[in-house]
Parts: structure tokens; sequence; C-alpha cells
């Protein structure tokens, strides 16, 4: 199957409004619905929100080992889901980097810090860090740092291409955040179950060795990313050199766990043939 017949394959699936694009050498090589919708992003959010922590870590407004959130944890510990608190609230429910427990909450405290930090309302900061300079114009994050943005394919599409090949960061900072950030810690992917270990960079959900997963069986254990309670997903491949953006209304659920995976996988043989 070739890429444009393979990015198109989603039209068939069982929600009401679908986009996606394929991005590879800085540009979008395929897509597929309508790609300036706009659509909620929930937890794809928290690639954007950080991508702009970076930018603060870069401009010194913050430093990963700043105390931030429960007593003990870090920005480091924040923004790689073990700071030790609760998925939606402030409980404490293990010691600082013992255990991956995935929060939303530890992003909202992470947003917090970095807006305290720099003075400037989180929101703001996200849209001057990396939003404006990519030229992303239809993106806007309208609430907490881990799952309140909108954005459209074409907006993502521009982000992916950043994530392949940085130029707000430095790629050597980047490179650091979507390796594996306190390895070897167990926890639960939120729709697929344990995962032991269930690595995690700095904010970015890093592929490894994981079972079952939303990417494709056959992408690079080096893939990174993160996909939304929304229906949506964001994964880039850096030995594919090429990532995907697709976003849909339609809740994420079983359709989802069965439609993901073929779907990333036929992307990826489309992409090697």
């Amino acid at each position: 199957m070739d890429l444009p017949r393979a990015t198109r394959a989603l039209l068939d699936w069982p929600v009401d409004h679908v986009a996606a694009a394929v991005v590879r050498g800085g540009a979008v090589v395929a897509t597929a619905g309508d790609l300036d919708r706009e659509f909620r992003l929930a937890s794809v959010t928290k690639l954007l929100s950080a991508y702009a922590l970076l930018v603060a870590v870069e401009e010194g407004a913050v430093e990963w080992d700043d105390p931030a959130g429960p007593e003990g944890a870090t920005v480091r510990h924040l923004a790689a889901h073990t700071s030790g608190l609760a998925f939606d609230s402030m409980q404490v429910q293990a010691k600082p980097g013992t255990r991956r427990i995935y929060s939303n909450t530890g992003f909202a405290v992470l947003g917090e810090t970095v807006e305290k930090a720099s003075g400037i309302p989180f929101p703001e900061y996200l849209a001057e860090a990396v939003c404006t300079p990519l030229g992303m114009t239809a993106t806007e994050l309208r609430g907490p740092a881990g799952h309140a943005a909108y954005s459209t394919a074409t907006d993502l599409a521009r982000f992916a291409a950043e994530l392949l090949e940085p130029t707000l960061v430095a790629p050597e900072t980047l490179a650091a955040a979507t390796s594996v950030v306190f390895p070897g810690l167990d926890g639960v992917l939120p729709g697929y179950g344990s995962q032991r270990p269930n690595d995690w960079g700095a904010g970015f959900e890093i592929r490894d060795g994981k079972s079952p997963h939303w990417t494709g069986t056959t992408h690079s254990p080096r893939t990174f990313g993160h996909f939304g309670q929304a229906g949506t997903f964001l994964w880039v491949d850096p030995e594919l050199g090429a990532a995907a953006v697709v976003l849909t209304d339609r809740t994420f659920g079983e359709w989802a766990v069965q439609a993901w995976t073929p779907y990333n996988d036929g992307l990826v043989a489309a992409l090697r043939s």
C-alpha cells in the first residue's frame, strides 16, 4: 500500500470527523480529512507543554532539579510522571522517583511552575515560546497544561516537523527529553494497562518495548509521542525520520485500541517501502 492510501485508511473509522498528516523531511507527505478543522487535543497537549518547558529550561527560567510539586519532587519528576502525584488530584501516592504514576495534576503543577518562574501566564508562554515561532496560529491552550489545548492537523504537522528537526531548542535538549528518565519504573499506561517498565521521557512517552501500545508493532523502540482521550495522537519515529498526527472527535475507547495499531503499522510499512 502506498503512503497516501495508507494515510486515508482512517476515513473508514467510526468517527464523525478525522484529520491526519504524515511528515517527513520537513514536509507534509500525505494527508486525510480536513486539516484546518479544530480538534480538542486532550493529553496530546502534554507534548506542546513539554516543549515549552524545554524552552524555559534553555532560557534559564527553570532548572530540571528545581523543587516543584510534592515534598522531594522536582521539575524533572513532574515532567516524567514520577512526582508521586495522583492522576487527577493533589494526593501523593508514592515517594518521588519510585513509581510512574501518570498524572494530569503533575502537568498542571508543571505549567504553574513555569508560569511563576517566568512571570508569564503559561498559555501565553506556550504561545510565545512554541506556537508563534512555528506559525501555529490555530493552536490555543484553554486550561491546564496537561490536557486543555485545541489545534488543527495543519498546526500539529508543523510541530511534528519541529520534533523531527528542532529549531527552537538544541537537538541535544530534545534528545535528552525523549530518552528514558528514571528508567526501570513500572506503571499503568492509560487504556493499555500495566507496563513493565513504563518508560517515559521528560513529557514525551517513549514506545520502547511496550505491549500492547497505541503505536504500531513495527515502530522502532525510540518512537516517542502521546495519545489523548479525545481520540488523538502524535508520534515521531526517529529511525524512520517521520512523524504522524491523527485527530478525531470521538473519545478514546475500544474502537481506538482496535484501529490505531494496525493503522500505524500500515503507515510504517508504506514509509519503509
